[in-house]
């Protein structure tokens, strides 16, 4: 009775816990602890959307079971969305399900499509659901990088002709979580034809969509004329509309996958609480200038973190979307990894990060800041760094 469970074997510790404990620890001692480590949105979500919420929960007869595909207004919302955003006709009925957040729609799928030993094809890094939602389903992963460049379709070239058995499912995430990179609609028109020509399903965490920043909107793979015939895609209204807890989110695509979905779900789930879709509704059909005012915001803090921590001595790409930036530990600090580096700034800067080991091998010598705190915190942040790397030697600009 003392042996580990199976799946609880395939499961490596959760590095990000080991900082989270550290942080709650320093919290509990009064420490003011500036968490810039979990991407929690720190916005409230647009009043009208709370008022729904409360209107809606007053009815005596929203209280019980939902539907676990969503509620047909739901659906139809989501597909009104595709169409206004990008121009993509989605049928609710057949082609949308609502999913408790990304992260249980990837799992719930995962769980529907996945063998035992089949191969899933998932960036590293990459946030932990996409490779551990199937891992859990008893896939095999495979790695291929996230930087959408040639290397990156020579890697799955190299994962067709190399692996038995061959790979039946790739994972992308654009804007991705965590190293913020983007892609352009050529990447996924010649990503559409890789999928057809390989007979390999493309499973898209489309989780940033609105968090795009300098004018520049991210696409969705079913813009592709064809697409649809083997990728579905995930959105989430947690970053969008601030709405993280709420836990909404929807697979969108290929006929079959989400009918396989739909299957699975209706064991698992009676679908989220009514008034919460109801609120939901009135989010996607209503004013949309909070989507527009969330993104000058984010876009407002990420100029100011690169502009602040840049001046205290560490020098971070500046992200092209996401609530995310990817920043390469100080050169001069890169010996010391990923998490003690995030260790040594939480007990040092009173800064809480997440180390980019966290997300896969290939992390390391990364931390993920998000960007969930407003700008005057980023420059206390950006202070208190300064002072730490000034502490180990590292020297900052001038001002």
């Amino acid at each position: 009775m003392s042996e580990e469970f199976y799946r609880i074997k395939r499961l490596p510790p959760y590095v990000i816990a080991e900082v989270n404990g550290m942080r709650a620890a320093a919290r509990a001692a009064g420490k003011d602890i500036i968490d810039l480590g979990m991407g929690n949105p720190d916005l409230p979500p647009p009043s009208h959307v709370i008022d729904k919420l409360c209107e809606v929960a007053q009815k005596p007869d929203a209280h019980g079971y939902s539907a676990s595909s969503g509620i047909p207004g739901i659906r139809k919302a989501q597909a009104n969305y595709y169409g206004r955003r990008f121009g993509v006709d989605l049928d609710p009925e057949t082609e949308v399900v609502m999913t408790m957040g990304s992260k249980e729609g990837l799992a719930s799928l995962a769980t529907a499509i996945t063998a035992p030993g089949d191969v899933v094809l998932a960036p590293n890094p990459s946030y932990p659901i996409h490779t551990f939602g199937f891992i859990i389903a008893g896939a095999t992963i495979r790695s291929v990088p996230t930087t959408p460049d040639e290397a990156y379709f020579a890697a799955l070239d190299r994962a067709m002709a190399f692996t038995v058995p061959r790979p039946s499912i790739l994972i992308v995430n654009y804007p991705s979580n965590p190293t913020a990179e983007t892609v352009d609609l050529a990447f996924y028109e010649r990503l559409v034809a890789w999928a057809k020509e390989n007979k390999v399903w493309v499973l898209s965490d489309l989780a940033y969509s609105e968090l795009y920043f300098d004018g520049n909107p991210t696409p969705s793979i079913l813009q592709v004329p064809g697409a649809k015939d083997v990728a579905v895609e995930f959105t989430s209204m947690s970053k969008t509309f601030s709405m993280a807890g709420w836990r909404v989110g929807f697979a969108v695509g290929n006929q079959r996958l989400i009918a396989a979905l739909k299957r699975v779900k209706s064991y698992l789930d009676y679908g989220a609480f009514t008034p919460i879709q109801a609120a939901a509704c009135a989010a996607l059909n209503g004013p949309q200038d909070i989507v527009e005012k969330n993104r000058e915001l984010y876009q407002k803090r990420r100029d100011v973190l690169v502009e602040s921590f840049g001046r205290a001595g560490w020098d971070i790409p500046s992200p092209k979307a996401s609530m995310f930036a990817w920043a390469p530990l100080p050169p001069a600090l890169k010996e010391m990894g990923s998490l003690e580096f995030s260790k040594q700034l939480l007990t040092h800067a009173e800064v809480a990060v997440a180390p980019g080991v966290g997300y896969g091998e290939e992390g390391e010598g990364y931390v993920r800041i998000a960007m969930v705190e407003n700008e005057q915190r980023l420059r206390q942040a950006a202070r208190n760094v300064k002072r730490y790397l000034a502490s180990m030697g590292v020297n900052s600009s001038a001002a």
